[in-house]
């Protein structure tokens, strides 16, 4: 378990992964802005607020041309109900052995409560058309972190 945060200007690990309806890769988005959000669990406050912000968000963020993908270590069953039951319209990726989640340094030790745990890091991966990391953010708050990315990005509320 290595925490090889990525840094501005890194190349961004590519990866195939399961989503609730078929696949991703990470390659076919080149030419696109990508926001690779990482999340713990689907269905949990902290993660459903956020995943709304994303989805409230989704016009103004595709206009500017980000695509938006959440990475958890939920299953694809687990990512269709999360999907249907908050009306989220971007993909979410089944990451189950922490592949995607280690490679993009978003797993790993954290504080929770007090207490020193291993798991998923709420953290931000944002990927240029070319593959390359334009932003990375870590223990990132799940209130707020979408106008903040917004903010970062220089895209209008």
């Amino acid at each position: 378990m290595s925490e090889s945060r990525l840094s501005t200007g890194d190349a961004a690990p590519d990866f195939t992964a399961a989503t609730d309806n078929g696949t991703f890769t990470l390659s076919q988005a080149r030419g696109k802005h990508v926001i690779l959000y990482f999340y713990p669990a689907a269905m949990t406050p902290g993660c459903t607020t956020q995943a709304c912000d994303f989805r409230d968000s989704l016009d103004a963020l595709q206009s500017a041309g980000y695509e938006v993908v959440g990475v958890s270590k939920d299953s694809p069953e687990k990512l269709a109900q999360f999907r249907e039951k908050e009306g989220l319209t971007f993909t979410l990726v089944s990451d189950e052995d922490k592949a995607v989640q280690e490679a993009y340094g978003a797993w790993g030790e954290k504080k929770n409560y007090g207490k020193t745990v291993v798991g998923s890091i709420r953290s931000t991966v944002v990927i240029d058309p070319d593959g390359k990391v334009e932003l990375a953010l870590y223990n990132v708050k799940a209130t707020g972190h979408v106008a903040r990315v917004r903010r970062e990005l220089g895209i209008d509320a």
